[in-house]
């Protein structure tokens, strides 16, 4: 039997003391609320659970930190090329575009007037060197000269001392006869004048011996004094001759514009018949190896040293990438600028990276040890929250990020083996049952 045909047997009696309209009224009423009281009577009671979480275990390990930057890239030098030579452009051998190597010749100036200057210079050094073996020769003949004058004027002093003895010996003679009275006093004196006139002669020789003397010695030899210094001077005319011929030859040299660097020619502004002026006249980028120029904040560059590795991209090269190392983190420039730059080198023997080309870079970072969880474990952007299960309910817990990289972080604050909810956006509150799914932590 069904509960509104119980309720019209039961009820049936009651409802009949009420007119019909109201009997029918009143009998719906009951029957509709004994329907729905069934129907709550009969839904399953709502039932309560812990919150399924996924978590992983903290533990001792290390991460490899990178910081990723963007710049541009540029050659390994710009070299721009000028000439002091006032010669017109004879040949130029490179257009704009051009790969050239070390040494490989740019352009030809005329050489006509330096290669005859170059002769004239040498014709000069030639007769300088004749005139400096004339005075050699020249100087070999006067100290020989000199030598000889003064042997003379030893003889003379030698022959003026022999003369003079004789004649004192003979005044002695005199002087005893006139004492004898055997000559005169007439004669005596005559002698006596003979012996100062010899005295005289000695003395006049002397000098003249010590003038010849000096004469040498300030000749000196054709390697020192006054000779010499003749013969030094016409050899150093010789030597200015030959270093104007050098320095001509080092003009014509020039004439030849080279390519200092293995590049590209980049800038032409000489073209045949041309004078150089002061204008550069070409420009050339070494491209063999390029920098890579980028622009960090302090927080990105802190920790990268010279020698850290990068890796480098570019959407313009999908799919490669080129692996450089830093050679410079260069500080701001302007004070109070936090504009940092990193330049970092890169092979280029294939051409690919262009100079102006923009670029991407991943660089590395030094790694950290300590306990490790995943970054998505942060309960926010500051990174320094994390949940963790205890006793069965969530818990939130500070820690202090020291590192991290793309999956993992290093922390301090957690012991090892403490139960993390790797997802911190879950939105748990504390104390809130959860149930643990173990997960394996990304290595």
């Amino acid at each position: 039997m069904s509960i509104a045909s119980r309720f019209l047997v039961t009820y049936g009696g009651m409802a009949r003391a009420f007119p019909h309209p109201v009997r029918r009224l009143l009998v719906l009423c009951v029957a509709l609320t004994l329907v729905a009281g069934c129907a709550r009577s009969q839904r399953p009671a709502r039932q309560t659970g812990n919150a399924i979480v996924p978590v992983v275990s903290a533990s001792y390990g290390s991460v490899s930190p990178t910081t990723k930057l963007s710049g541009t890239i540029a050659p390994m030098q710009n070299v721009g090329i000028t000439s002091n030579l006032a010669e017109p452009a004879d040949a130029v051998n490179v257009q704009e575009g051009d790969l050239v190597h070390r040494g490989e010749v740019l352009a030809q100036l005329d050489t006509a007037d330096l290669r005859a200057q170059l002769q004239a210079d040498l014709a000069t050094a030639q007769s300088s060197r004749a005139k400096a073996t004339q005075t050699y020769d020249q100087a070999g003949l006067t100290i020989t000269q000199s030598s000889n004058i003064v042997n003379a004027a030893r003889a003379s002093v030698r022959q003026a001392q022999v003369t003079l003895s004789n004649d004192q010996l003979t005044l002695s003679r005199d002087a005893a006869l006139l004492k004898q009275g055997y000559i005169a006093q007439s004669q005596y004196d005559q002698q006596l004048t003979v012996v100062k006139n010899d005295q005289q002669a000695v003395q006049s020789a002397q000098v003249t011996l010590q003038n010849d003397v000096s004469q040498v010695q300030t000749n000196g030899t054709t390697s020192s004094g006054l000779q010499g210094a003749n013969v030094a001077a016409a050899q150093a005319d010789v030597q200015t001759a030959l270093a104007q011929a050098d320095q001509v030859r080092v003009q014509i040299g020039k004439a030849a514009i080279v390519s200092p660097i293995d590049g590209v020619v980049v800038n032409r502004n000489i073209n045949p018949g041309e004078f150089p002026g002061s204008r550069t006249i070409f420009t050339l980028q070494e491209t063999d190896n390029v920098f890579a120029v980028l622009n960090a904040a302090g927080s990105q560059v802190v920790g990268v040293r010279n020698g850290s590795v990068v890796d480098v991209t570019s959407d313009l090269l999908p799919g490669k990438h080129a692996r450089g190392t830093v050679v410079g983190v260069l500080n701001a420039v302007q004070p109070g600028s936090t504009n940092f730059v990193l330049k970092v080198i890169l092979g280029n023997q294939r051409g690919y990276l262009r100079p102006g080309m923009v670029v991407s870079a991943t660089a590395a970072l030094p790694g950290a040890n300590g306990i490790r969880i995943p970054v998505t474990a942060f309960l926010d952007t500051t990174n320094s929250t994390v949940q963790v299960v205890h006793d069965g309910a969530a818990l939130t817990v500070h820690v202090t990020m020291i590192a991290a990289d793309d999956k993992n972080a290093v922390v301090s604050g957690l012991p090892a083996g403490a139960v993390v909810i790797s997802n911190g956006q879950l939105g748990l509150s504390d104390g809130q049952r959860v149930q643990p799914q173990d997960q394996v932590a990304e290595k």
